[in-house]
């Protein structure tokens, strides 16, 4: 019988997937960071290099979702662990740093309804995406317009803050506003392929 190769396993893993793994082993450190950052403000003795460290470790995570992205269509390593691993570590970067930055506020943070109305967003997409796998069978869920700027405000709204840039809820407001609208155009579009799907078997 012939013995498997050692590192057989370890040669699946692609240079885009590693670059992956690397960006999601980053949020704990950017986490950490953003902590210990936010009790020295609170302490009245703010540690401005934590702050930078946090900054570093952000930007790194966040730049790496080009590079993984391009190495892996330049190089042809797209993968189905990649197809996994690339949606975690993009939404836990950013979900990540909005939670840790409203709960653990620097001198300019994220209001508390701002991660409730992120988190509750996606909640309803997973929910209704599984209760269309239950009832008819496939889901297909491609970004709406909405999505894709609500995703990029988020975004801004986190760099905002990171920087420690004045009069932030209007960016936070902003963002709100398209991650609600683009709930509701999620729900909205749920709620049409499902009474298309009942009208079919009609």
């Amino acid at each position: 019988m012939r013995t498997p190769r050692r590192g057989a396993t370890l040669e699946r893993m692609t240079l885009a997937n590693q670059i992956t793994v690397v960006r999601i082993l980053l949020i704990p450190v950017f986490v950490t960071f953003s902590v210990y950052y936010a009790e020295s403000v609170r302490d009245g003795a703010a540690h401005e290099w934590m702050r930078w460290s946090a900054v570093a470790a952000f930007v790194v995570a966040a730049a790496s979702d080009g590079l993984d992205g391009w190495i892996a269509r330049r190089f042809n390593q797209r993968s189905a662990l990649g197809v996994v691993l690339d949606p975690i570590a993009d939404k836990g970067l950013l979900l990540t740093a909005i939670i840790t930055l409203s709960l653990f506020p620097w001198k300019v943070g994220l209001p508390l309804w701002f991660p409730i109305l992120v988190i509750a967003r996606d909640i309803v997409i997973l929910g209704g995406c599984g209760l269309l796998k239950f009832l008819i069978g496939h889901v297909e869920v491609r970004p709406s317009m909405f999505g894709k700027i609500a995703t990029a405000l988020q975004m801004a709204a986190v760099a905002w803050v990171l920087l420690q840039l004045p009069n932030e809820l209007w960016i936070v407001g902003a963002a709100g506003f398209f991650t609600l609208l683009s709930g509701i155009g999620y729900v909205w579009r749920g709620t049409h392929s499902l009474g298309g799907a009942a009208k079919a078997e009609v």
